[in-house]
C-alpha cells in the first residue's frame, strides 16, 4: 500500500484520551477449536526500563492434547513498543509440525520503513526479505490490541488503526458493536464486543472475522478473542483463564 498524506495524518493522529495500561500483566488463555481444548496461550506485558522507555509484550502459544499429537505447535512472539505503543521490533519463532521459522521485523518511524526477514531455522536460509513504507507510528497486531484497550469506543463508534505485519501496511477499521455478558474460567464479565477488520484482504488475505471482548471496567481486559474462518477450518476461541498484574 502506498502512503498518502491523509493516511499519514490518520496514522499519527491521537485516537482518543487513553486509559492507563498496567506496568506488568500476565494473561493465560484456553484455546478452543471445534469444541475441544486445542492449546494454551499466555500474554506477558511489561513496561521497559529508562534506557529504552516503552513496553515489551510476549505471546506464547502451544498446542495440547489430541491436536498436539496430530500437529504440534509452539510459537513465541515478542514485540518491543514505544511509550505511544508504536512498534519498534517483532521477533516470531514458530515450530509448527516440521516447519521451523524465525521472523524478524524492524520498524523505523524516522525513515518510515519496515524491514521483514523470514528464515528457515532448519538450514538458516532466508525465505523472504522485503522492505515497505510505513507511517511514523505503526502497530503490530498484538500491540494494536493493547492500543484498543486504551481507547474509549462505545457501541456504534469506530476508528482506524495503522497496523503492519512487516510485509504490508493497512489502516484497519475497528468497530465497537455491542455490550455482552461473557463468562470464562476467570469469572463473569460485563464487556464490549469489538470487530477488527484485519482479514479478507485488508492485512491478511485469509477469509475470517475477528472479534475481541474487552471488559467495561478500568482494566479493559481482553477476556475473549474469537476468529471465525470458513467451515473447513472452523472457529478458534481464546478464553481468559487467569490474570495477574499491577
Amino acid at each position: 500500500m502506498r502512503l498518502t498524506p491523509v493516511m499519514v495524518l490518520l496514522a499519527c493522529a491521537p485516537l482518543a484520551k487513553p486509559q492507563a495500561l498496567p506496568y506488568r500483566e500476565k494473561l493465560d488463555y484456553n484455546v478452543e477449536w471445534r469444541l475441544i481444548t486445542a492449546g494454551k496461550a499466555q500474554v506477558d506485558w511489561t513496561e521497559t526500563g529508562a534506557a529504552q522507555p516503552g513496553f515489551e509484550v510476549r505471546f506464547h502459544l502451544e498446542s495440547v492434547g489430541l491436536v498436539s499429537k496430530l500437529f504440534k505447535v509452539t510459537d513465541e512472539y515478542t514485540a518491543l513498543l514505544t511509550p505511544a505503543l508504536c512498534a519498534r521490533s517483532v521477533l516470531l519463532v514458530s515450530h509448527e509440525g516440521v516447519r521451523q521459522r524465525e521472523t524478524r521485523i524492524s520498524f523505523d518511524g524516522e525513515t518510515r520503513q519496515a524491514r521483514y526477514v523470514e528464515r528457515n531455522l532448519a538450514n538458516n536460509s532466508v525465505l523472504s526479505s522485503r522492505q515497505i513504507e510505513i507511517p511514523p507510528c505503526v502497530h503490530d497486531v498484538i500491540g494494536g490490541l493493547y492500543l484498543l484497550r486504551t481507547l474509549n469506543l462505545e457501541p456504534g463508534q469506530s476508528t482506524q488503526i495503522a497496523v503492519s505485519d512487516g510485509k504490508k501496511f493497512a489502516m484497519v477499521r475497528v468497530e465497537a458493536q455491542a455490550r455482552d455478558d461473557v463468562k470464562t474460567a476467570a469469572g463473569a464479565f460485563k464487556t464490549i464486543r469489538y470487530e477488527i477488520y484485519l482479514f479478507n484482504g485488508v492485512l491478511f488475505q485469509r477469509a475470517a472475522r475477528l472479534n475481541v471482548w474487552l471488559t467495561e471496567d478500568r482494566r479493559r481486559l481482553p477476556v475473549q478473542v474469537r476468529v471465525r474462518m470458513p467451515i473447513t477450518i472452523g472457529t478458534i476461541t481464546l478464553e481468559l483463564e487467569k490474570v495477574e498484574g499491577t
